[in-house]
């Protein structure tokens, strides 16, 4: 799972936030294809991994942004 440590967070996130539903479940989506081309699974180029690992980082940073966004507002 993206970002263990803010479960609940995420949690809460997905129901109330559509964008970041999207971009949770699109992250997930480009981990599996990564998990699976790295296991042989799934047949890409080492560019096109390079590139999904890439996108998946970008998304997790969007993530991570909006998840601490909620949290500080949470607790103010």
């Amino acid at each position: 799972m993206m970002l263990p440590e803010y479960r609940d967070l995420i949690s809460e996130l997905k129901v109330k936030d559509k964008h970041f539903a999207r971009i949770f479940d699109k992250h997930n989506e480009l981990d599996k294809k990564t998990t699976d081309a790295d296991a042989g699974k799934l047949h890409l180029s080492d560019k096109e991994i390079e590139n999904l690992k890439k996108e998946k980082l970008l998304l997790k940073d969007e993530a991570l942004a909006i998840i601490l966004k909620y949290k500080k507002e949470k607790e103010a």
